[in-house]
């Protein structure tokens, strides 16, 4: 360097980052507002201290994180896209919730169906049917993971809910448009769907 040390023009350390760099140059020129001359020379210190801190840095005798420019320019990395967040359902639901293969969704589909079909096709049939529907849940709910208690529970809990619910959609269907079947049929079909729903895709 020459004998008019940059650093020293600059008032900073040889060891200074380049926030200190940059900011006494800042403040250097501020305090010479109006003084092309001492500008000019502060320019000109900047600049050799920049140039110096890159050769140093070239030749590896410092470091400098990738985030801090000197003399080099580097492109602006872009921006990274946004992350989309996928909503999970809360934790003590991920307990009740199953994702069956296709085989546990078809098998018991079929029976329900089946089931359904016998009691439009034989009324007086309905009380087994609803007896068999209920059994068929309960299997292919222990069968997942053995818990007796909750197998029991949402067996009975579909059988109530479905009745229920088939009740009073026949009786608003009823009173739009006449139905060519029982109510007893209509409200176990709607159960048996219920049945399905729930030893398919709980647990």
């Amino acid at each position: 360097m020459s004998e008019q040390n940059p650093y020293e023009r600059l008032g900073v350390p040889e060891g200074a980052s380049f926030d200190e760099i940059q900011a006494a140059r800042t403040r250097l020129c501020e305090s010479c507002k109006g003084d092309a001359e001492q500008i000019k020379k502060i320019e000109a210190a900047y600049d050799a201290v920049l140039m110096d801190r890159l050769k140093m840095r070239q030749e590896g005798r410092i470091k400098v994180p990738d985030g801090i420019r000197f003399a080099e320019r580097q492109a602006d990395s872009p921006p990274n896209p946004p992350t989309v967040s996928h909503r999970q359902p809360p934790a003590w639901l991920e307990g009740w919730l199953d994702t069956p293969s296709r085989a546990d969704i078809v098998l018991p589909a079929g029976i329900m169906a089946g089931l359904a079909i016998l009691g439009f096709l034989s009324p007086t049939a309905v009380q087994l049917a609803l007896i068999l529907g209920v059994g068929t849940a309960f299997y292919f709910l222990y069968r997942k993971e053995k818990k007796l208690g909750r197998s029991v529970l949402l067996s009975f809990l579909g059988l109530v809910s479905g009745l229920l619910v088939g009740g009073l959609l026949y009786g608003l269907l009823q009173s739009q448009l006449p139905l060519a079947f029982a109510a007893d049929a209509f409200a176990s079909a709607i159960t048996f769907l219920l049945l399905w729903l729930i030893s398919s895709f709980l647990r």
